[in-house]
């Protein structure tokens, strides 16, 4: 017998859908601007997989159509993209009926996206059963299928066929990871539409998931950072040195300790972890910052079935570990200026680089020149204090922008407003090491 996540979730299934209240389709083109975590709630958005191009965060995400849906209901794959990640615009669709499977579905499953040679490739679950893959000459499509049949059919190995997650390591190989409890990898043909290998499993040491301890989860996901291979389920990680691993498992990234009550679920009852449950995280990079985007359902409107996504900063101590993330209602991109700025939650930085401070603590290491953007601070009060070993220019907006302040202590703000585009440049001559921006009256 095959262990699902379905058959582990006892009362949980298909049964009981009310399929005349399905939320409304989504124009192409539309925009949504998010005023912190989730980012683009109320809309079903959910499993994210975000991937960068050309300085572009592209989500690729699954669908949850029906807000009173007592099973899961999944009728296309959606594309949304956004060079903030606050303004997010709803770029495409991707229907099962423009893939081999040919006609109309609720079981649009997890998904990945991969780019090579100036192609863009969506690997797609056909429910729990096997993984189909689309291509196209544009992020968001119009998208064809090469092949006219799966690319992992049903009982290649022994476990569900689906949840595909994409590497695309430095030198030049591109990886697929898949399966449900059982994790399966294997190297992608130089078509990105063939398997180059038999897929092979991947041994996870001390492995924990949401249920028990030695079960993991499905939705597995590999990236890579240094030396360092990770691979992650919702929102536990293992660490290896090869995408084959084996892996050792490190635990989960996120913490009561770090996350807003109303971003944990509370379910009476409940026999599994909440502050993890579903949590289907990825990881991506941008402009020189990590982030961990995964699902919601605590917040408002949002159900078991009808998820959101949000976003969080990820920081990664020296020995390649990951730090408890804070995962907030402000978000990624946007800062609220009375809770203070920690300074290694950059948007983006030149000549900038998070640096471990020990512990779980980071800080911002700005080279001669450097700097660091924080864009839309609200709450901006004329007093700010820094935390800083050396001088620092606070401009506004960019590194060329009109001086608001110097210092590397107390500062005056001479003509900031109440929202600001902030940008920390280093002044001196030497390296200068950022710890926080705390703002207060003057």
């Amino acid at each position: 017998m095959i262990l699902t996540r379905r058959s582990a979730l006892t009362g949980i299934g298909l049964a009981g859908l009310n399929l005349t209240s399905f939320a409304p389709a989504l124009a192409r083109g539309e925009r949504v601007r998010a005023a912190g975590n989730p980012i683009i709630p109320g809309r079903g958005v959910c499993d994210p997989q975000i991937r960068v191009w050309d300085g572009e965060a592209w989500l690729y995400a699954t669908h949850d159509a029906d807000p009173a849906a007592k099973g899961f209901v999944m009728r296309d794959w959606q594309v949304w993209c956004s060079r903030n990640l606050i303004d997010w615009r709803h770029a495409g669709t991707l229907r099962p009926e423009q893939t081999y499977w040919g006609k109309p579905s609720d079981q649009c499953w997890a998904t990945d996206a991969a780019r090579k040679d100036g192609r863009y490739y969506l690997y797609f679950s056909r429910g729990p059963k096997e993984i189909g893959v689309v291509v196209a000459d544009h992020p968001a499509g119009p998208w064809r299928d090469p092949i006219g049949k799966p690319l992992i059919a049903e009982g290649l190995v022994k476990t569900e066929a689906r949840d595909p997650g994409i590497l695309q390591d430095a030198d030049g190989a591109n990886y697929i990871v898949f399966g449900t409890f059982q994790y399966f990898v294997a190297r992608l043909g130089e078509n990105m539409v063939s398997l180059a290998e038999p897929p092979r499993p991947l041994k996870v040491e001390k492995a924990i998931g949401p249920y028990a301890k030695g079960l993991t989860d499905d939705k597995p996901f590999l990236h890579r950072r240094g030396d360092f291979y990770y691979l992650s389920w919702g929102s536990y990680y293992a660490i290896g040195r090869s995408p084959y691993g084996p892996f050792e498992t490190q635990g989960s990234v996120l913490s009561t300790a770090t996350t807003d009550p109303e971003l944990r679920l509370v379910r009476p009852g409940a026999r599994y972890d909440l502050l993890n449950y579903d949590r289907h995280g990825s990881f991506f990079e941008l402009n020189g910052q990590w982030y961990f985007a995964c699902n919601d359902q605590a917040t408002p409107g949002a159900t078991e079935h009808y998820r959101n996504s949000v976003i969080s900063y990820v920081h990664y101590r020296a020995d390649g570990t990951i730090a408890p993330v804070r995962l907030d209602t402000v978000g990624v991109g946007q800062y609220d200026a009375r809770r203070g700025i920690a300074a290694a939650d950059f948007f983006d930085a030149r000549g900038g680089a998070v640096a471990h401070r020990g512990g779980d603590t980071f800080a911002l290491d700005l080279s001669p020149g450097g700097f660091a953007r924080y864009p839309d601070v609200r709450g901006v009060t004329p007093a700010l204090t820094i935390l800083a070993d050396g001088p620092l220019e606070i401009r506004r907006g960019n590194a060329r922008g009109r001086v608001l302040g110097r210092g590397n202590g107390r500062v005056a703000l001479a003509g900031a407003g109440v929202t600001e585009d902030l940008c920390l440049v280093n002044a001196g001559s030497a390296p200068v090491r950022v710890g926080r921006l705390s703002f207060e009256d003057a």
